[in-house]
């Protein structure tokens, strides 16, 4: 018979561990099992949460966004509700990545670009072009995204691009797109 969360001494119960030690002193499946709350009558939370970090899209927590809603209600324990749960989490974690006010951001260099869109536009395995437009003093005033593609393609409309920056009155425009099937070839 599992052990239960309840059995476990206070120290290893991530629910205490967090009150008591803070959310840092949590491993990654420990902060998942908080999320999902409630294991099975043969497992834990915490081993349903180390069974998703082990499923075949990866074994972080940055890659959790990549798996499907029905793969999650794949794993035994892992219902509708708990997948749903866990994608709700990884939106509210990739929104909370994202500018508060970009109508402050300054663009001076390629990095603040690379600062701005990185975080976003790096685990995506789609090409995704955005264009960001800007003021004459490169002050962001917008940034939209301007196209869809495959792996390694995204069909850009150069009308789209510029009737964009024509309706928003942007003096600058910076055209950014991602190379998913790079980050594919760096796994083999």
């Amino acid at each position: 018979m599992p052990i239960k969360l309840k059995e476990l001494p206070i120290s290893e119960r991530p629910y205490e561990k967090l009150e008591r030690y803070g959310e840092q002193s949590l491993s990654n499946s420990e902060l998942l099992a908080i999320i999902i709350k409630t294991g099975t009558k043969d497992e834990t939370a915490v081993t349903l949460a180390q069974k998703i970090l082990k499923t075949d899209t990866g074994q972080s927590l940055r890659e959790l966004q990549e798996i499907p809603l029905t793969e999650l209600m794949k794993i035994k324990g892992i219902g509708k509700v708990k997948a749903i749960q866990l994608k709700a989490v990884c939106e509210i974690s990739k929104r909370m990545s994202m500018p508060i006010n970009s109508k402050k951001i300054c663009i001076k260099s390629g990095q603040d670009v690379a600062n701005l869109l990185m975080d976003e536009m790096r685990f995506l395995k789609r090409e995704h072009a955005k264009v960001l437009l800007l003021n004459n003093k490169n002050v962001l005033i917008k940034i939209t995204d301007i196209a869809y593609g495959g792996r390694n393609f995204a069909s850009l409309e150069p009308k789209e691009i510029l009737q964009e920056a024509i309706q928003t009155g942007s003096n600058k425009i910076i055209l950014v797109h991602n190379h998913p099937s790079r980050r594919l070839n760096s796994k083999q």
